[in-house]
């Protein structure tokens, strides 16, 4: 799609400063003039960013906001999106200050939602194979671990790179978003994307290349894992219960318990049996065999069900198009009650 020559809605770019004083204004000056703001958040930064920003930034669509206490990258693209919404943004962009993000592809971000083909768009480093070479092997490693943890959490098995911050959103998407419960520092990526699925949001990859120059990722996979584990697992089950049994009910529903429970039955049966023999050196009749390995092999046969289920139910149909709409509907409505 060539935005130039698309009537455009209103872009905003958001960018978290966080000590990348020496990178920044390459950001800003690779940002093409389609975009309409440029929200620099500086989070408390001990470089000062906001300050050079200011004292370096000639572009007249450059905003430069101060966090007197750090909040993260998360919260500082809070604070970005809530000044693009008061200032009615349509899309909401956000790139890394570090310079590893490339701001020549932010048409590529926007032009599926433009198109009505998605609600939020992010970066996947992984579509490229042979740009994988260029990523150190703990990022790459510790990425692949992430992104299937986080298809399980989110319900988004179609997408890769979870951690990826280089995403767009359309502002329909960001007045439904609970803003103020979404993690605030690294795991606010995956966190947005469990918040998208409860709204059937339409989240679509694009493809990208990072650059991995002198910059220091804050980022350490070792770190995090364990938080990223255990916060993955409250959102899967979070996701679940609210698809499956609050908002709605569907034979995925019924297979889900059933294989949770006959595995575990299948298991806890068939393991004091064995240790039952064991100690009494007995051999297992064919009965008792069949009475824990049936509901094993069951059991998982239905979580596959339900796999399949949920894999097969990612959103299709983007869900600010809707709301886009019935909005219009509701103007024309009140502009009739008016005459």
């Amino acid at each position: 799609m060539n935005l130039r020559d698309t009537v455009l809605p209103k872009i905003g770019v958001v960018i978290p400063a966080y000590k990348v004083k020496e990178q920044i204004m390459w950001v800003i000056n690779g940002i093409e003039d389609y975009v309409t703001r440029i929200y620099v958040v500086d989070d408390c930064c001990p470089e000062e960013t906001g300050a050079w920003v200011t004292s370096q930034c000639t572009d007249e669509r450059v905003e430069v906001i101060r966090h007197q206490k750090n909040q993260g990258v998360g919260g500082a693209l809070i604070t970005g999106y809530q000044a693009a919404l008061q200032q009615d943004m349509e899309i909401v962009v956000k790139v890394d200050g570090d310079g590893q993000m490339d701001p020549a592809l932010i048409s590529a971000f926007v032009a599926p939602i433009i198109a009505g083909d998605a609600d939020y768009t992010k970066g996947n480093r992984f579509f490229d194979l042979d740009s994988l070479s260029e990523m150190p092997k703990v990022r790459l490693f510790g990425n692949a671990i992430l992104s299937f943890m986080n298809k399980m959490s989110s319900g988004y098995w179609d997408i890769f790179d979870p951690t990826n911050g280089y995403t767009a959103i359309h502002s329909e998407l960001l007045k439904h978003l609970p803003l103020d419960k979404i993690s605030r520092r690294y795991f606010f990526e995956s966190d947005m994307l469990f918040r998208l699925s409860t709204l059937r949001a339409v989240v679509v990859d694009v493809p990208m290349n990072s650059k991995y120059g002198d910059e220091t990722s804050n980022l350490k996979i070792k770190s995090i894992l364990g938080e990223f584990l255990y916060k993955n697992t409250r959102n899967m089950v979070k996701r679940i219960f609210y698809n499956y049994y609050l908002r709605g009910l569907s034979i995925a529903s019924l297979e889900l318990p059933l294989g949770i429970i006959m595995l575990l039955f299948g298991i806890v049966f068939g393991i004091s049996e064995w240790i039952d023999s064991y100690n009494h050196h007995s051999v297992a009749t064919a009965g008792t065999v069949m009475l824990a390995s049936l509901p094993i092999i069951l059991g998982v046969q239905f979580i596959l069900a339900f796999l399949n289920y949920d894999i097969s139910a990612v959103p299709k149909k983007a869900f600010h198009v809707a709301k886009v709409r019935i909005n219009e509907i509701h103007n024309r409505i009140g502009e009739k009650n008016a005459r």
